[in-house]
């Protein structure tokens, strides 16, 4: 749970060449011989793969904070929007002492491990089996929890009679004796549940947690980090082939051939050592373990990103080899799996958008809008709340970001095929017609802000009753009538 507000054997200690700063579930975990492919994770198994394991954090938390690397864009039609969205993106970052993004991360990577998680939202003085009351949100001191299977066991276990309205369907939440009001909780599950599927890690007919599928490559991966570890012990191993001194071996001979390997163990750059012609020194030949320990570390990778439905780019950490920008099929794949993700978060952000859009557009804000604002003087603020929370709009940006360059050319087109438009419209538009579509080539001009640093401000109401001056009239010349 989240709020805002054993031993191992001696012999296996031996074998991994560790001390005891590592986790001993983990090592538990690495030497039990019957975990086989498909074997299923339990709740201590998953914290322990969580908190312990290399790329444990990396499968659970690496989806959210690439998709959380990008602002939402926020657009509120017929509002203030600059002071609106201000005020909306300051109590964003400050929701729960942490900041809304980091909730929801939290929340999203709790039932990335476990299957299922949940996210509760109290208030000190009220209880949790009641609804929070809307219009006092802004003056409630609020807390955010997130709970994980332990803490919500027995009450997410999901009914499993087909012809039930809540088949499959989290309904109630019930935390150590204490109710909470639906309408004060979300709950997620890590993939669809099975039918009479029962999820170890979540004590529930519910999701799966995303090591279920991983486990054995997971195990395997640890595996590959013994033999990077033993090979790196090894690199350093100087053989020295020495002259057999012959079939008796006295202990003058012995001596000096200890003499000389502890002359050689000592040596270092600068010094200077005499050998045998029969004699020489070399490393330990590792050439041929390269290409089966690269290849066995590779398509462990390749079977853990499988089974966690990931690019596999993500959790081996290469670099992309041209970039987002440049729309590589790395990149395309990724940005695919992150719109997934995207889709996924919707309902936390359906969550907490309502209760940050409380708080930061108050009563006293309001205030604020109706001195800023003449208009909405005699606007009560209940009727301006509702009409700027459903013009509310949050869009993701594409992941697949176009360089400057490419942006550039695209902003030129667009601004020569609004200029071409406006110039055949004019013509043929009465006076308020022609100050609208200024109006709008203004406003397309201003969006174009890598072509244009400066927006372009019209006056539309005086454009429309503005009257071009009259051309002067062109002097006719006396002509002289040759009658005269």
């Amino acid at each position: 749970m989240g709020g805002y507000y054993g031993d191992g054997e001696e012999g296996s200690q031996a074998m991994l060449g560790v001390g005891t700063a590592m986790s001993p579930e983990l090592m538990r975990l690495l030497a039990a011989d019957d975990l086989q492919p498909g074997s299923p994770p339990s709740y201590e198994m998953c914290k322990t793969i969580y908190s312990y394991h290399p790329l444990g954090a990396k499968m659970a938390e690496a989806p959210y904070e690439e998709a959380l690397s990008q602002d939402r864009e926020i657009t509120i039609p017929g509002a203030p929007e600059d002071d609106l969205v201000e005020a909306f993106r300051r109590e964003w970052a400050k929701l729960g002492t942490v900041g809304a993004d980091e909730i929801i991360k939290n929340f999203m990577t709790l039932k990335r491990v476990y299957g299922i998680a949940s996210l509760i939202v109290g208030a000190r003085e009220l209880p949790t089996n009641e609804p929070l009351p809307l219009d006092r949100l802004h003056e409630l001191d609020l807390y955010f929890n997130i709970l994980d299977p332990l803490n919500t066991a027995g009450s997410l276990v999901l009914n499993q009679n087909p012809n039930a309205s809540d088949f499959q369907k989290p309904q109630y939440l019930r935390v150590a004796n204490h109710d909470y009001h639906p309408s004060r909780a979300v709950i997620a599950l890590n993939e669809a549940p099975i039918y009479i599927e029962w999820t170890n890690s979540a004590f529930g007919f519910v999701g799966r947690s995303v090591y279920q599928r991983a486990l054995y490559p997971l195990k395997s991966y640890v595996q590959s980090m013994i033999t990077d570890n033993q090979i790196i012990e090894k690199s350093g191993l100087l053989v020295y082939k020495m002259k057999s001194p012959g079939a008796a071996l006295d202990k003058l001979a012995l001596a000096w051939g200890n003499l000389k390997r502890r002359m050689l163990k000592g040596a270092k750059t600068g010094n200077v050592m005499s050998i045998g012609l029969d004699e020489s020194i070399e490393s330990i030949d590792l050439k041929n373990i390269r290409d089966a320990a690269e290849f066995a570390r590779t398509n462990v990778i390749k079977n853990i990103a499988t089974a966690a439905k990931m690019p596999a780019v993500m959790i081996a950490q290469d670099t992309l080899t041209e970039g987002f920008g440049e729309g590589t099929e790395d990149a395309k794949m990724i940005a695919r799996f992150i719109d997934r993700i995207r889709i996924e978060m919707g309902p936390a952000y359906e969550f907490l958008d309502p209760i940050v859009m409380r708080r930061a557009w108050s009563p006293e804000f309001y205030a604020s809008m109706q001195r800023k604002y003449p208009d909405y003087a005699g606007v009560p603020y209940a009727t301006a709340f509702v009409q700027w929370k459903n013009a509310f709009t949050a869009t993701w940006p594409n992941l697949l970001v176009e360089p400057d360059s490419e942006r550039i050319k695209t902003d030129d087109v667009i601004t020569k095929a609004a200029i071409a438009c406006v110039e055949v419209m004019l013509p043929e538009l009465d006076p308020e017609n022609k100050a609208t579509a200024i109006g709008w080539l203004a406003e397309v001009m201003n969006e174009r802000k890598l072509m244009f640093s400066s927006p372009l401000e019209i006056d539309i109401e005086a454009l429309k009753n503005y009257e071009p001056p009259a051309p002067p009239e062109e002097p006719h010349p006396e002509v002289e009538s040759s009658h005269e």
